[in-house]
């Protein structure tokens, strides 16, 4: 959730929601991060109540639900990494809706990895126009409505390197609900709206020892998808790059580096479907959509300080030593044409996690991150409160 004059409520309630299960027994690991020779298998179910507000939504009121399980439970493997979903549904006051489902599917020995994505809103975005030197005074607020069906699936081919396909479905619709601002005007293809169907095939490296709180290990995943006339609008490509790499320098302090690069090709590009610089996960402090172009190059870098707390928490029948973690990050990204390269916007902010699911590293995350202060406006920046880390 990015801070636009709204107030994020996390209600206390959902930590004593936070309900852990025990299904197997004791895998023997050594784990550098949380001080244990054991690590329990657990299947956990947490839901983190929020509300919001804001002028071109009025009250929202939503959750976010995450389902942690194992996929191997008959024929247990300690290496299995947990498999969650992911469910966020939302509504407004303004008779606005959202929901969003995600999974993400470990098999036995990891053998086997699937993501899936199903999305429905119709919400209000707030448009700036294209390029990365967009105004604040030219904002138009749009309507938003997207159907979004997303699936991948790679297999373990040898070692860490993981090969597969992906899928991709998006229809937008889009019209303005004023006249103010540069959308009116603006010249921009699928100005209305389209639909997109994206065939991609995929190449993974990943030796990290833990996906949701990593401490050690990288990540490395090129995607290329080809959108075909007939099942599209427009025919286009799509190149993504993506690189994690993590080190531990102490049992409680990791740097996590991230590296990611987008680009899309063709004679005519939809304007919703350029890459955007800012998200809960990459550039955080920027408005998702402020900046829009036909490349996309960031990279940022992420210190964590795991905490271990001994003091335990009783409410009522909950008893708890909660583990945090503190974190500050900083980065720079562009989007640019292919034309020629601009220039890099910085951001930097910091962040505390909760671990409320200990034996798999799952966390609710706090960040508040800043941008870049364009001459006559605000320093631009954001608030997000989200489950998982950002990389």
């Amino acid at each position: 959730m990015q801070k636009r004059s709204f107030v994020t409520v996390i209600l206390v309630l959902s930590a004593t929601l936070a309900l852990p299960q025990e299904r197997l027994d004791s895998a023997i690991r050594k784990d550098t991060l949380l001080h244990r020779d054991t690590v329990i298998r657990r299947h956990s179910f947490f839901p983190l109540p929020a509300a919001a507000y804001s002028q071109e939504k009025g009250l929202e009121l939503g959750a976010v639900i995450l389902y942690s399980f194992y996929t191997d439970n008959k024929n247990p493997d300690p290496l299995t990494r947990n498999s969650t979903i992911n469910l966020i549904p939302s509504f407004t006051t303004k008779s606005q809706y959202k929901i969003d489902l995600k999974t993400d599917i470990w098999t036995h020995a990891n053998g086997w990895h699937f993501k899936g994505n199903l999305r429905y809103h119709d919400f209000p975005i707030y448009f700036f126009g294209l390029g990365d030197e967009t105004r604040k005074a030219d904002e138009s607020l749009l309507n938003n409505k997207r159907y979004k069906a997303q699936f991948e699936g790679e297999r373990r081919i040898t070692g860490n390197f993981y090969a597969g396909l992906s899928v991709m479905y998006q229809h937008d619709t889009y019209d303005s609900k004023d006249s103010k601002g540069i959308y009116p005007g603006a010249q921009l293809v699928d100005k209305e709206g389209g639909y997109v169907t994206l065939l991609g095939a995929t190449a993974i490296f990943d030796n990290r020892d833990n996906q949701n709180y990593t401490t050690h290990g990288m990540w490395w995943r090129f995607n290329l998808s080809y959108a075909p006339t007939g099942l599209s609008k427009h025919e286009m490509w799509k190149f993504d790059l993506q690189g994690r790499q993590f080190f531990a320098i102490s049992r409680k302090s990791t740097i996590g580096l991230n590296f990611n690069f987008n680009s899309v090709q063709g004679s005519n590009i939809p304007f919703y479907l350029l890459p955007e610089l800012g998200s809960d996960l990459l550039m955080r402090g920027y408005y998702a959509g402020r900046y829009r172009g036909q490349n996309y190059l960031a990279g940022q870098a992420e210190y964590r300080y795991f905490l271990d707390p001994k003091i335990p928490i009783n409410i009522w029948f909950v008893h708890m030593q909660p583990k945090f973690a503190l974190a500050a990050f900083g980065g720079a990204g562009a989007v640019f044409p292919n034309s020629g390269f601009t220039s890099f916007k910085p951001n930097y902010g910091l962040g505390v996690r909760w671990f409320y699911d200990e034996s798999a590293r799952l966390t609710v995350r706090i960040d508040y991150g800043w941008g870049e202060k364009r001459p006559g406006e605000q320093r631009q920046s954001g608030l997000y409160l989200s489950l998982a880390e950002a990389f």
